[in-house]
Order: C-alpha cells, then sequence, then structure tokens
C-alpha cells in the first residue's frame, strides 16, 4: 500500500475540489499541512475535500468503471444487462471478475479516508468547542462509512464470520511509508463502530443532507448493526435516527416521492453526495451507467429484470417513477429512471442518496422481527408505515411469521432498487444470486438471456468477495488477495 498511499498523499492535500456540500463551493488551496490546518475556516475547506472523496469515479460518483450505486444491482439480479447498450461492466456482470478487471472502490474510498485523517490529526490545532466538536465528528463518520464500504465489499460477511477471517486495513494515519496488512473482519468492524459511536456524540444535529448529520450517523449506525446481527443495537439505533431526523426530512407522502429523485425536496433524504453540473468535465453523470438519452429515445444500458418488474403494482408510486420503456435500434426495453436527473440542468446529473429515512424504517423492521414474535407488531408497523406511502389506496398488511419476514424483503427491495443494495443484502443474509433462464432484455421478457455461466451464484462462493486490486498487491506484500482469485 505504500506506492498507493504516497500517491494519496500528494492529491489529499492537493486536490481537495469544490463541491456543494452546504458549506460553500471554494476551493481547498494546495498548501503544506502546517499552513492547512489552522483557522476552523481551514477545516471547513478539508472537510469540503473529504466528502468530494465520495464522489470518486469508481465510488459514490461513478459509472461504467464500478460505483456504490449501480455496481451493487449489476451484481445480482436486479438488472440485466441490455443487448442494444455499450456492454460496460460486462465482466462484472457475467459474475467473472479478477484483480485486474472488476469494480474497484479501493481507491477512491481509501482517498477520502486520507483526507479524513488529515483532519483528525491536526484537530487539536482548533480551540474546544462546538466547532471543533462538529467537525471532528464529520470526519469520524466520514472515516467509518469509507471504511464500512470496503469492508462489505471485499470482506465476507460479519454473520459467521471467524476471528481469522480479514476485513481491510483500518487506517487511521497519513504516514505515507507505512504499508499496512489486512484488519481481522470484526476487529475492522469494531473499529469502524467506534468511529461512528464517537461521531454521533458530537455531530450537529443540523448540518443538512450534504453532509452528515445526527440523524444520518445514527441511520447509518442502525444499517451497520443490521450487517452484523446485532439486532437490538439496530433497532435502538434506527429509533434514535427517526426520532433526530429534522422535519425538512422526514418521510415522503406518496406525492411527494417522485421529487426525490429530481432534487427538488428534501424529504426522506438523510445524506447525500451533491452533485453540480460544474463538477467536473465532462459532469459527474451517474446516471449514464442506467442509460443514455440518444436523439429522443433512450437506450438502456442495463435493464431491470422482469422479476424485478413484476414485484412492482401499478397502484405503486415506485413504478413509474423507477422504471420508464423506450424502444432503441429496434429494440423495447425497461430502464432505470432513478438518476435521469433534475427537471433543468445536465442529463444524469443527480445527487447521490446515501441514507434515506425509508431506509431506516425497513432496517428497523428487519431488526425488530428478528428479535422474536413479540416484537412482530411493531416490525409489521414500519412495513406499513413505508407502504402508505406508496401505494395508492394501501390496505394495510396483516401478516405474520415467515410471511412477514418475506414481505419485509421484498419491500426492501422494491424500495432501495438500483441504490446499492441487492448485492451487499442477498450477501449479508447469505441468499444466492438467481438469474433467469428464460426472461430477457426486453420489455416483454424475450430478448436476450443473461449468459449461462452468469445465471447463479451460490452463496458462500468466494465471489461475494471482490478482489483486491492486484495493483495493491503489488505495491504492498502485506495485502493477502482474497481466496479464488
Amino acid at each position: 500500500m505504500k506506492r498507493k498511499y504516497i500517491y494519496m498523499l500528494a492529491i489529499g492535500l492537493m486536490s481537495f475540489a469544490s463541491c456543494e456540500s452546504e458549506l460553500d463551493q471554494e476551493p481547498f488551496s494546495a498548501l503544506s499541512t502546517g499552513q492547512a490546518f489552522k483557522t476552523e475556516a481551514d477545516f471547513v475547506n478539508a472537510l469540503r475535500g473529504a466528502y468530494t472523496g465520495l464522489r470518486g469515479a469508481t465510488y459514490y460518483g461513478g459509472q461504467d468503471g464500478g460505483s456504490m450505486i449501480i455496481t451493487p444491482d449489476i451484481i445480482s439480479d436486479n438488472l440485466i444487462i441490455n443487448s442494444q447498450g455499450r456492454f460496460s461492466q460486462q465482466t462484472t456482470y457475467q459474475l467473472n471478475y479478477t484483480a485486474n478487471n472488476t469494480w474497484n472502490i479501493w481507491n477512491n474510498a481509501y482517498t477520502t479516508i486520507l483526507r479524513t485523517n488529515y483532519i483528525l490529526e491536526n484537530i487539536d490545532n482548533l480551540p474546544e468547542g462546538a466547532a471543533k466538536n462538529n467537525i471532528k465528528a464529520e470526519a469520524l463518520a466520514l472515516r467509518a462509512l469509507s471504511h464500512f464500504d470496503l469492508l462489505r465489499t471485499y470482506g465476507k460477511r460479519y454473520i459467521g464470520a471467524t476471528d481469522s477471517d480479514l476485513g481491510v486495513p483500518y487506517v487511521t494515519s497519513t504516514d505515507p511509508s507505512q504499508k499496512p496488512s489486512r484488519t481481522p473482519l470484526k476487529k475492522a468492524y469494531d473499529l469502524m463502530v467506534a468511529d461512528f459511536l464517537a461521531a454521533e456524540s458530537g455531530i450537529n444535529s443540523a448540518n443538512g443532507v450534504g453532509r452528515l448529520n445526527k440523524a444520518a450517523v445514527q441511520g447509518l449506525l442502525g444499517r451497520v448493526y443490521l450487517y452484523m446481527g446485532q439486532w437490538q443495537n439496530s433497532v435502538d439505533k434506527s429509533t434514535a435516527a427517526i426520532a433526530n431526523v429534522p422535519a425538512a426530512n422526514a418521510l415522503a407522502t406518496r406525492a411527494e416521492f417522485p421529487a426525490i429523485w429530481t432534487d427538488a425536496t428534501e424529504k426522506d433524504v438523510l445524506f447525500k453526495v451533491k452533485i453540480l453540473d460544474t463538477d467536473a468535465t465532462p459532469a459527474v453523470t451517474v446516471g449514464v451507467g442506467y442509460q443514455q438519452t440518444v436523439t429522443g429515445n433512450v437506450r438502456a444500458e442495463y435493464s431491470p429484470t422482469c422479476e424485478l418488474v413484476k414485484l412492482y403494482q401499478a397502484n405503486d408510486i415506485r413504478t413509474t417513477t423507477y422504471i420508464g420503456q423506450s424502444t432503441y435500434s429496434g429494440l423495447t426495453a425497461k430502464y432505470v429512471k432513478k438518476h435521469v436527473g433534475r427537471a433543468t440542468g445536465a442529463l444524469n446529473v443527480v445527487d447521490v442518496k446515501v441514507i434515506r429515512l425509508s431506509e431506516v424504517y425497513l432496517n428497523r423492521a428487519e431488526a425488530l422481527y428478528n428479535l422474536g414474535a413479540a416484537r412482530h407488531v411493531e416490525a409489521l408497523a414500519d412495513l406499513n408505515e413505508i407502504r402508505s406511502r406508496r401505494y395508492d389506496a394501501n390496505v394495510p398488511l396483516v401478516v405474520a411469521g415467515q410471511e412477514l419476514y418475506d414481505a419485509i424483503l421484498t419491500e426492501r427491495r422494491l424500495e432501495l432498487a438500483f441504490e446499492g443494495h441487492r448485492f451487499f443484502d442477498l450477501k449479508r443474509l447469505n441468499l444466492p444470486i438467481e438469474r433467469s433462464a428464460t426472461e430477457g432484455d426486453a420489455a416483454d421478457c424475450s430478448g436476450v438471456v443473461a449468459p449461462a455461466t452468469a445465471r447463479s451464484l451460490p452463496a458462500g462462493n468466494f465471489r461475494w468477495e471482490l478482489p483486491i486490486p492486484q495493483a495493491e498487491i503489488d505495491a504492498n506484500e502485506n495485502i493477502v488477495q482474497n481466496s479464488g482469485y
């Protein structure tokens, strides 16, 4: 990791690009570490640079090379590669990835981590007080989030892991000479949770959705504890997030829901990566990984699978909000509308939603279910809370036992489709990927089907842990590759 970290050391100080993160939009200048961290304004600029790291080309701002938003759906049963598309991420879709050819969030995530570590190593240059506490808390939460994303990508599922299973290096230093080995998975999770908990105690409630705030951190903790199988902790943190959510970010009504995806409302959004048309040249167009508009028609890059489309009902607002249909080059196909963009501005430029309040309710519902039959009434109430805001003339579900559990997981799939959850949900639940051998990429379910070699991935297969990039293995002899690659 030495060579990689030297590179990140340079960009960490020299390339804090501007972004609209509800701080301001002035760039962070190229300064030495001693010069860079003196005043509160210096730390605010550095914090802006850390948030910008999330917008990396293979992180939350990515598209064709991989993205935390689209790739987990590509490596699952939510999307089918479209025969009229550009075949981006085809190797990943075919579950044939290698250390030299697959989605690689490694560098972008560790760039974000490096930037947070500069802040944390110099934080005592600030006087004691609320401003220092909030900046420190945001940096800790960003560091925790980035490590969590790395752990769920490159590590095994937490539930069932052994003490010897490897995670990723949990990096808390800016030392460019370090060549860290992989932190054991459970220890890395403990360090990540500790960072989140420390952030929770010091972070403001009103930082805004372009920055992490108390409700967002608590919601993320609820998600992490769900992955860990710590059901009561997940319930507790999810409940805290629901209690602390600002009114502007409360659950959206059915009528308000479509406006979330054009950034016309902040309802339901606890934290998002803010993206402007001017953020890069070309712009950061996260929607391009799903579809492109060509001479007035939409060319689907990946289409929602027929299996998924059939789960959406006509009276579900998500059906028309998430999924469109168009004809391109003779093929009529479904396409993902969720990230097409705002009412004005560049196509496919839209803020990337990292955690929404609806997910928090669904996390709590699943955790409550797993606490036993005595909590199932509460789980059903959370499930019906979300359903009441999605279905026209909704009739509350009255289900119990396995039927309730299945309903929670189905609603989670419908709600969080195309937001980067499906692969990770199947992985943490120890479920296989199963793709249809008969339903293809056309809107009527005909067309080209998934190749035979890519129709299933059994639970526990080594490909649930993506390969660590070969460049990292080559640069740091202390990094052990995941088995099977």
